[in-house]
């Protein structure tokens, strides 16, 4: 049998998780201006402009994204 509870943690985030999400993603790329957050699309352009900007290996970016969401949702629908 299936259970289906409600604690789904892909909903969409409440303005405090999106705003503590971009706290931590300017406290560990500092290069993120909260205009250039904003822009962001999803996850995977969160990835592409880790890589633009620090020349990260695609790689170590997703891995370094990854670990700073710890599975949480980032984006503007997020």
């Amino acid at each position: 049998m299936e259970n289906s509870t409600a604690t789904n943690t892909s909903a969409a985030q409440t303005p405090e998780q999106k705003l503590a999400v971009t706290k931590e993603i300017v406290a560990k790329w500092s290069k993120f201006s909260e205009q250039d957050i904003s822009a962001l699309k999803g996850k995977s352009d969160l990835v592409s402009q880790v890589v633009a900007k620090y020349g990260t290996p695609q790689a170590d970016a997703q891995t370094q994204v990854d670990a700073l969401l710890k599975g949480r949702q980032f984006g503007p629908s997020a």
